[in-house]
C-alpha cells in the first residue's frame, strides 16, 4: 500500500499521514506530533520486522525456536550498535492503524522543509545523520559509514542513514530544499558538507580538501567559513541539498544570544571561552 501523506507548513514543516487498516509506518523516537485514537504506538529497539519493547520476540516466519530468539537477538544489538555508534537514537516507534482509517502526524527537529521519497527496490537513498523522519514498515533503515580512504583523504568521515526497500520514507532539513543532478553539471558538484541531505544509490560521493597548505588554503580555511574539506557529489542521480546548515544555525543562534565573542573573521579568532 502507497503511504498517504501530506507534507504541511512553510518554515516548519510536518508529515500528516493517513494510514489504511492495518497499515504501519515507524519514526525515529523524538519525531512524533500526534495521532488518532485508533493508531496503536510501539516502541522498539529493532528495525521494520522485529516485536516487544527490546526488538525480540514473537516474529511471523521468523520460526528455529531458541535458534531463531538468538539469531533475531544478535541482529537487534547489531542495529542498536551501530545506530549508537552514528550517534543516532537507539529506539523506533511503530503506528498501525486498525478498526479504519487512522492519522498520524511527523516533524523534523529543525526549522526548514521536508520531503517525502518513493523506493521502488531498484535504488537506495542515503540520506545525512539525522534526516530520517518516518517511513513504512516496507522501507528498512540502515547505517552506512563513508570513512576510511575518503575519511582519510579528506580529513573527516561521514555518516550515512540508509534506506532500502519498498515505499515512502519521509525525511527533514534545515532551511529550503534545492535538487541537483551532477550530471547536468558536467557530472560532478562540490558541496559544503553540512548542505548534503540525500542523495540516490548509484551517486559516488567523497572529500576533499580545499586547496593545499599554502597561503590561500589557509585563507579558505581560517575566513572561508568552509573549513579544510568540501564534499564532491559525482554521477547521474537525484541530490538533495540544504540551504542552512545545522552548525550556521547553532553559530546564528549563540551570537543572537550574545554568547558568540568572535569577531568579523571568526574561526580561529573567537574570543568567546564559554
Amino acid at each position: 500500500m502507497t503511504l498517504q501523506q501530506q507534507i504541511v507548513g512553510n518554515a516548519m514543516q510536518m508529515a500528516v499521514c493517513t494510514l489504511n487498516p492495518g497499515q504501519t509506518v515507524y519514526c525515529e523516537a523524538g519525531k512524533f506530533l500526534f495521532k488518532t485514537a485508533n493508531v496503536s504506538m510501539e516502541t522498539r529497539l529493532g528495525g521494520p520486522g522485529t516485536r516487544g519493547s527490546g526488538g525480540v520476540g514473537q516474529q511471523g516466519g521468523g520460526g528455529g525456536g531458541m535458534g531463531g530468539l538468538l539469531r533475531q537477538a544478535v541482529g537487534t544489538a547489531m542495529q542498536v550498535g551501530q545506530r549508537a555508534l552514528a550517534g543516532e537514537s537507539l529506539a523506533f516507534q511503530y503506528f498501525t492503524a486498525s478498526g479504519g482509517e487512522g492519522t498520524v502526524g511527523f516533524a523534523g527537529v529543525l526549522p526548514g522543509e521536508m520531503r517525502a521519497l518513493e523506493l521502488t527496490g531498484s535504488r537506495a537513498w542515503f540520506a545525512e545523520k539525522d534526516a530520517f523522519v518516518a517511513a513504512e514498515d516496507t522501507v528498512q533503515f540502515g547505517i552506512a559509514f563513508a570513512g576510511g580512504r575518503q575519511g582519510m583523504s579528506g580529513g573527516e568521515g561521514f555518516i550515512l542513514e540508509k534506506f532500502t526497500g519498498h515505499g515512502t520514507v519521509i525525511i527533514a532539513g534545515a532551511g529550503n530544499f534545492i535538487d541537483l543532478n551532477p550530471a547536468d553539471f558536467g557530472g560532478r558538484i562540490e558541496v559544503d558538507t553540512g548542505c548534503i541531505v540525500a542523495f540516490e544509490e548509484g551517486i559516488q560521493y567523497g572529500v576533499q580538501r580545499i586547496g593545499g597548505l599554502n597561503r590561500q588554503g589557509i585563507m579558505n580555511a581560517v575566513f572561508g567559513g568552509e573549513g579544510l574539506s568540501l564534499a564532491t557529489l559525482e554521477g547521474n542521480g537525484r541530490v538533495i541539498l540544504q540551504s542552512m546548515t545545522i552548525e550556521g544555525l547553532a553559530n546564528a543562534l549563540k551570537k543572537a544570544q550574545g554568547g558568540d565573542k568572535q569577531g568579523p573573521t571568526g574561526g580561529l579568532f573567537s574570543t568567546h571561552t564559554g
